[in-house]
């Protein structure tokens, strides 16, 4: 591995963590008309009776024939947890990359990325042809796939895993939280909080930064 000109890397889950309480997917799904199913299939989820692609496949279907200016649009509207703008800045002035790993869709990330500048965004794509989603899912996406895109990001930014931290709140978090030097459960499941590090209640995402310091000089 070559020297990398960054201290780490924070990968920040986005439903349940940057977006508080139900998540992007039912931010959306209340626009196009099946949240109802989507908790039911979310709270199976988490139960573990139903797998993501699952959970992907019952909720892709309802964006057919939505258009993906459409989209975009609601993700406006998206609730946020307080303090991403300065917690992002935090982590580029001490040399942390911040990057979004999670099972939100990838619009999700597309806007989140672009909107507060972090460095890159995973997550299952649904499928579109002539700019309307069709239903379908292009590419799905687990929680093992959230901890490898991590990993792989850490390569190329030239760091081990162990100069990286995790954010997140649940389950889905959990391979990600075994494989990097710092983990921490932000209002999070009891699975998370027993998996991390470090657990962290709050409503505003800065208070995640005296744990991330673990990751950076003492004197910075």
């Amino acid at each position: 591995m070559l020297p990398s000109d960054h201290a780490g890397a924070v990968f920040f889950d986005v439903d349940g963590t940057l977006v508080p309480g139900a998540g992007s997917s039912a931010h959306l799904a209340g626009f196009l008309g099946h949240r109802d199913e989507l908790a039911a299939a979310e709270d199976a989820y988490a139960a573990g009776a139903l797998d993501n692609r699952e959970v992907s496949e019952l909720d892709a279907a309802g964006w057919k024939g939505v258009e993906e200016a459409q989209v975009s649009g609601w993700l406006q509207e998206l609730p946020l947890v307080p303090g991403i703008p300065e917690t992002v800045d935090w982590c580029r002035r001490h040399r942390l990359v911040p990057v979004l790993a999670t099972l939100a869709w990838s619009p999700v990330g597309a806007h989140l990325a672009g909107r507060f500048g972090f460095h890159a965004y995973s997550g299952p794509r649904p499928e579109v042809v002539d700019g309307r989603y069709t239903g379908r899912v292009a590419r799905h996406f687990d929680e093992y796939g959230k901890r490898d895109f991590a990993l792989a990001q850490a390569r190329q930014l030239g760091l081990a895993p162990g100069s990286c931290a995790a954010v997140g709140d649940s389950r889905s978090d959990l391979p990600l939280f075994a494989s990097v030097g710092l983990s921490v459960a932000f209002n999070a499941s009891p699975g998370a909080r027993a998996a991390a590090t470090v657990s962290v209640d709050d409503p505003d995402l800065r208070s995640v930064l005296p744990a991330l310091r673990r990751l950076v000089a003492p004197a910075t």
